[in-house]
């Protein structure tokens, strides 16, 4: 645990590093500030994970001074032969690739162009393992030139140098052994300053690791699953296909996303290099899901076992919303598609895009599938449209499983209160959990928001309750789909919990005090209240005409 924390502190120390110099060029707070700060910790993760890879494979490496000086004595033929071993999820580098080549070469002239080609030429070299796709098919590579961030010419080469410099003293070699837990913490910091809900018409909220955590340990259980596919159709930064992948084993499942935001797209790379599941980002794609959804098997949307979402919840989309409504999509949008406003407000939309992405996970569900899906709590009781039509089939194909509602501010980035649904194709015969969750958790200021957090025992008490059916009084309650129906289909678990009169029991003596109490109480209000009333009287007759 020492060490575990001393990486953290010290990983954290690097990223405050890197954004010191790009706010010494110039590029603090920059649109491309998270671009450069992204690309070199990566750069300087795959380097070290390189070296790590390779001195396990052989001790003389291992055991030497300085790796880099012994690799130098393989002949061509022996290092691609070192290559073949490495892991097919690593970076395969060449040895001009390597950060103590470039630090050794930071005094050759055009410095920041020898960089620029480094990363250029990894990223191309690795094209295969690294690239995500578009919805057209086209490949965003992993890397891209990073000097021409920096306008001024002359100021380029000192801005690799500092970069550089940056990395090459501190290793990540001894972090491999550790869990997603460890890179989670990583990874939140890493883009803690680059996701937050001002990054324009598609707001990227970051689902907290809490929230991600109760999802997957939920949807998973204590099931040892081997060989599935988990999805998610506006995967953001990836948190929710990390925590599923957790619980799940890194090397059990394989990952499938689409997001439109490249930056997301990004992001979710980053995220799966740094907790061993290089091997999904094939599956990235950056792409309109719901206009253009890409995973398919020959002409039919692909299915998947596992799928977990927090998808935007209101989003203007009048440009492609009659491009859904199409006879190929009656089956997929079920319920209907949200009409679009008479007024488009950039800065508050009111078409409910979440619904859309709601029936879409319906529809890319296994026969055997289960989900699990961020609504707004509004979701829950809605008394109409479209909303109570995906409840409506939720429990007339019996499959709701569950619903957990959350405390208010569980997202420091929106006020809205959500719930979870729980969706188990294969509940079927099943009475369904409803938790009221909402008075847990301790409200934290974070920034100008109010957050409220959840504690490790509050987390555990919800997961336990709902692997475990419990039924706790003004907590959770099993409830039948019948029960359901005949509540207009509600999934609010308040309107299922017994209302209770307290009541005290007293002597007849007590019963008798207490009514001449009340007695001379309203006696005393009835003489002030004649009071009042004689001297309205006298006020009005004091009243003249003039």
């Amino acid at each position: 645990m020492a060490d575990t924390q001393y990486f953290i502190e010290q990983t954290k120390a690097l990223v405050d590093k890197l954004k010191s110099i790009c706010g010494s060029a110039g590029l603090g707070n920059d649109g491309n500030e998270y671009k450069i700060i992204v690309q070199i910790f990566l750069y300087k993760f795959l380097n070290d994970k390189f070296a790590y890879e390779i001195k396990e494979l052989d001790p003389k490496l291992k055991n030497a001074a300085k790796w880099e000086d012994e690799i130098q004595k393989y002949s061509d033929e022996e290092y691609k032969k070192l290559l073949f071993r490495v892991n097919p999820g690593s970076a395969h580098l060449q040895r001009e690739h390597y950060i103590s080549h470039l630090f050794n070469s930071q005094n050759e002239p055009e410095f920041a162009k020898l960089l620029d080609d480094t990363l250029i030429d990894i990223a191309v070299k690795n094209n295969d393992i690294f690239a995500v796709m578009t919805a057209s098919g086209e490949k965003i590579q992993l890397f891209e030139t990073i000097s021409n961030y920096i306008s001024d010419v002359s100021e380029r080469d000192n801005f690799a140098r500092s970069l550089i410099n940056a990395v090459v003293d501190f290793s990540f070699e001894k972090m491999f052994t550790q869990k997603f837990d460890f890179f989670a913490t990583i990874f939140e910091y890493l883009i803690k300053d680059y996701n937050k809900d001002g990054g324009g018409k598609y707001a990227e909220y970051y689902t907290p690791h809490s929230v991600a955590e109760i999802m997957a340990k939920i949807l998973v259980g204590d099931d040892d699953v081997r060989d599935v596919t988990c999805y998610d159709p506006s995967a953001g930064t990836g948190s929710l296909l990390m925590s599923l992948a957790h619980a799940i084993g890194e090397d059990k499942c394989t990952i499938y996303s689409q997001d439109i935001s490249q930056k997301s797209s990004t992001m979710l790379r980053l995220n799966l290099i740094l907790n061993n599941l290089a091997h999904s980002i094939a599956n990235i794609v950056k792409g309109n899901t719901l206009l253009t959804p890409r995973h398919k098997d020959g002409n039919n949307l692909k299915t998947f076992d596992y799928i977990v979402s927090n998808p935007p919840f209101k989003l203007d989309f009048p440009e492609y919303r009659n491009d859904l409504e199409t006879k190929a999509n009656e089956e997929r949008f079920f319920a209907g598609i949200p009409k679009i406003p008479p007024k488009i407000d950039p800065e508050k939309p009111k078409m409910a895009i979440y619904l859309c992405f709601l029936q879409h996970i319906l529809y890319s569900l296994k026969p055997t599938g289960k989900a699990a899906v961020v609504v707004p709590t509004g979701f829950l009781t809605a008394q109409n449209g479209i909303e109570k039509k995906i409840r409506q089939r939720l429990i007339d194909k019996e499959w709701l499983r569950g619903v957990i509602s959350m405390p208010s501010n569980i997202f420091a980035t929106t006020g809205t209160n959500v719930s979870v649904l729980f969706i188990d194709k294969e509940h079927q015969g099943k009475d369904v959990l409803l938790v009221d969750a909402s008075k847990l958790g301790e409200t934290i200021k974070e920034g100008k928001n109010q957050k409220t957090v959840l504690s490790a025992e509050e987390k555990n008490q919800i997961i336990n309750t709902f692997k475990n059916q419990e039924v706790k009084e003004d907590f959770s309650i099993l409830v039948s789909y019948e029960k359901i129906k005949n509540k207009n289909y509600s999934f609010s678990a308040g309107q299922y919990f017994d209302v209770k009169i307290e009541y005290v029991d007293i002597t007849a003596e007590e019963f008798e005090a207490k009514m001449n109490e009340y007695k001379s109480n309203l006696n005393e209000y009835f003489e002030q209240s004649h009071e009042l009333e004689d001297e309205i009287q006298k006020q009005l007759e004091l009243l003249k005409y003039e």
